[in-house]
């Protein structure tokens, strides 16, 4: 097969994309000069890469694995071209982060933070559920990945850096907000407003009610942290939260933490990668940032 490097990068593009033309605007040619070189690099390997199905690109599973395999010449490219930076003096390159949605509330001022002192890198910040970064994880497609629960399927290169309290909270003029102590079974005939299922926040509390026999009455299952607040807001029920999605507070746009028996519930933050993979230089600077900047501050 005689496909080069560049027509490698124009497949893995083609494959995050989705889309001829946003894989043509990604590497700077025109949609016409990538449809004859995507053209091209089926010929070479000889097997139909990819279908085109209402305008939308799905991969054979020969393309899937042509575009592993770019993805990992890519990225080892990737790497080289940092060690002769780092060689040289200089500090430049592409880090990709995923992370999931709670840990948005923290680690935009980690990467702030990281790129001051490295003017001249581009991030790439992944924020999804756990699902989604647990997937990434396991295709590989990120530097670093931050959650609280890293699976246990998949072997891991695992530093925890920083505690991930879970609290329960009440709307602010709820009269649990006003007593000083409440048990699980003070809280059996309320409606529980909760994440969705295979959210870190979930686990955890799932795990906790299942310890203590404890059935909560779910009203909701919601995919995010406002969306939890703003139903407790609202006289929905109860939520139970990261206390990061509160910026660390008692309180905040018209919900409160009580004191639960139980809660917090014990829990951290992880930065975690595949344990078989070798970290670039820069994604083993940020790794070594995020871990001194919480130690500095803890």
């Amino acid at each position: 097969m005689n496909i080069t490097f560049r027509q490698l990068r124009l497949f893995l593009a083609l494959a995050e994309t989705g889309s001829v033309s946003a894989a043509a605007r990604a590497l700077h040619v025109t949609q016409p000069t990538a449809s004859m070189q995507l053209r091209e690099i089926s010929v070479s390997v000889g097997l139909p890469l990819y279908d085109v199905i209402g305008k939308k690109v799905h991969l054979t599973q020969v393309g899937q694995e042509l575009a592993a395999t770019a993805r990992a010449i890519a990225q080892s490219w990737d790497g080289f071209e940092q060690q002769v930076d780092g060689i040289k003096g200089l500090s430049r390159g592409k880090l990709r982060v995923a992370v999931v949605s709670t840990a948005k509330y923290f680690m935009p001022r980690l990467i702030g933070s990281f790129c001051n002192r490295h003017p001249a890198i581009d991030v790439s910040l992944e924020i999804l559920n756990r699902d989604g970064v647990v997937q990434r994880l396991r295709d590989n497609l990120d530097d670093l990945y931050i959650m609280s629960m890293p699976p246990a399927d998949i072997e891991l290169r695992d530093e925890s850096f920083m505690p991930n309290p879970i609290v329960v909270i009440v709307a602010s003029d709820d009269a649990l907000a006003r007593r000083r102590k409440v048990t699980l079974q003070d809280l059996a005939e309320h409606r529980f407003i909760l994440r969705e299922p295979g959210s870190g926040t979930r686990m955890a509390a799932d795990q906790f009610f299942r310890a203590e026999k404890f059935r909560p009455n779910i009203r909701l299952e919601l995919g995010s942290n406002e969306a939890v607040k703003e139903s407790v807001a609202g006289g929905l029920g109860i939520g139970v939260v990261s206390r990061h999605a509160l910026h660390g507070h008692q309180k905040e746009h018209g919900v409160s933490v009580i004191n639960v028996a139980g809660f917090p519930l014990p829990s951290a933050w992880h930065i975690v990668h595949p344990a078989s993979k070798k970290l670039s230089p820069l994604a083993a600077a940020f790794k070594q940032h995020v871990l001194s900047s919480i130690a500095d501050h803890a």
